[in-house]
């Protein structure tokens, strides 16, 4: 497949092909059509040839080069394959346009200090683990670090210290950035409020900019409920000290904070499957 690609990348054997795929063709006819000099065309045809995208065959003195479709049509289905992937319901690629969109609309938004002052965002989740776990997943570093970062990221060091006044510190990295070698995709810093045992958590947490002032605060608020299937959590989020840098970070809120809650639950739902077995 590299052969073929690497043949088709020149604008040259492109024309070439192009030509072929209308019938087989001489050397010299191929020139004259592609308005290019007989020897360069003869090197293209030898490359296409090498690639089997082309085959020839002598008669008399001419050549006649012909198209081979298979490798054409190989090549069509891995494209196929690749733009489906790409293009599926649902998927990173979809994710990626939305938060294209809400990156765009936050910008244009952010006029001056203080623009998005008094925002807020609500995520609600019946989850199905008892009142003690959920709390758990939501206050213990090893067990936050599963589910706290969205699909494309993962946590790269966390501290969260579950008491009034305890220090909060998120940083994240690319998922696939195994050896920390690429840059921090994100830091935040924040302190705890409230913390009433499987009840209710409270926190304000600061993107922090790589000049290390804060893009803005987010007030997290979580309440946790029993109920005869599990927990409901609803979590409440509410902004201030927002900066005209912040729109970046707050155009993905929803977007990666809600696929973080989704991991939460699809945590839990893992956990209680092992547990019941």
């Amino acid at each position: 497949m590299d052969a073929i690609l690497a043949a088709l990348a020149d604008p040259a054997r492109w024309r070439l092909v192009s030509l072929l795929a209308e019938r087989p063709r001489s050397v010299g006819v191929l020139a004259q059509l592609a308005e290019a000099r007989q020897p360069q065309t003869t090197k293209h045809l030898q490359t296409l040839e090498r690639a089997g995208i082309v085959i020839s065959q002598r008669t008399g003195q001419r050549r006649i080069y012909a198209l081979r479709p298979a490798p054409l049509q190989d090549l069509a289905a891995v494209l196929n394959q690749l733009a489906g992937t790409a293009d599926r319901i649902g998927g990173p690629g979809a994710t990626f346009d939305r938060y294209g969109l809400s990156l765009e609309a936050e910008r244009l938004a952010a006029a001056e200090s203080g623009w998005a002052d008094g925002r807020s965002f609500r995520f609600q989740r019946s989850l199905t683990a008892d009142a003690e776990l959920v709390w758990r997943h939501l206050t213990e570093a090893d067990l936050l670090a599963q589910w706290w970062s969205p699909d494309d990221l993962r946590v790269s060091e966390l501290v969260f210290e579950p008491r009034p006044g305890g220090r909060i510190l998120l940083e994240y990295r690319d998922a696939e950035d195994a050896d920390g070698s690429d840059l921090v995709a994100g830091r935040a810093e924040g302190v705890v409020d409230d913390a009433r045992v499987s009840e209710r958590l409270s926190y304000w947490l600061s993107p922090v900019l790589p000049d290390g002032s804060v893009a803005f605060t987010a007030h997290v608020d979580l309440g946790l409920r029993a109920t005869d299937t599990g927990t409901d959590l609803d979590i409440h989020w509410r902004l201030t000290d927002s900066t005209v840098d912040s729109a970046d970070f707050i155009a993905g809120i929803e977007i990666g904070f809600g696929q973080s809650l989704d991991k939460l639950a699809a945590t839990l739902a893992a956990t209680q499957t092992r547990t019941s077995k």
